[in-house]
């Protein structure tokens, strides 16, 4: 095993080796006016029902929409559209449509009223579960009420961010299934 020689590392740099998931793509419609945000705060919370938190910063264009509407979709992309997902987190949906202009496809959810993306392996449906800390925090806590994901797709290579404008790539999967105890699977 290696032994990692460490040095000291600025604080505000942490999150550059401890964000979670996947980079998403947030879906999202109120009266008639529909957005998409790129996101890379946020968490599983439960599994059952699935619960899923995110964070949400006031100033984005899909605050609004996502808060008076209290749903959205989370939108699972793969490097194939990394530089999509680049362009849609660098711009407004407060003075373009997302879809059009990043050439996305959206397609109809079944139960919310935001579109979904075509183009990511993966679209969950989501309404919103617990507002208690959206106020202060900003932290929306989702029901995860519909699944669609491309099961085909068996090692999807997701984009993690980093900071600075850097992305990791997952792909690779490691299966230690029948070494773990049924209670942590």
């Amino acid at each position: 095993m290696p032994a990692y020689k460490k040095f000291d590392y600025p604080l505000v740099e942490t999150r550059r080796h401890l964000e979670t998931g996947p980079i998403v793509l947030v879906t999202s419609a109120y009266k008639g006016e529909t957005n998409i945000m790129t996101m890379g705060w946020h968490m599983m919370m439960q599994f059952s029902p699935a619960l899923f938190g995110c964070y949400i910063w006031t100033g984005n264009h899909s605050y609004d929409l996502i808060r008076h509407s209290q749903e959205c979709g989370i939108n699972i992309p793969t490097v194939e559209i990394a530089q999509q997902v680049v362009n849609v987190g660098n711009s407004s949906g407060a003075s373009i449509d997302k879809f059009a202009e990043f050439e996305l496809s959206p397609f109809k959810a079944e139960k919310i009223a935001a579109p979904l993306i075509n183009e990511c392996y993966a679209n969950f449906e989501c309404q919103l579960w617990d507002s208690a800390l959206i106020g202060e925090y900003g932290l929306f806590v989702w029901q995860v009420v519909k699944a669609h994901v491309a099961i085909d797709v068996a090692s999807p290579r997701t984009l993690h961010y980093r900071g600075h404008g850097e992305f990791m790539v997952a792909g690779d999967t490691l299966c230690f299934r029948d070494q773990f105890l049924p209670q942590n699977l």
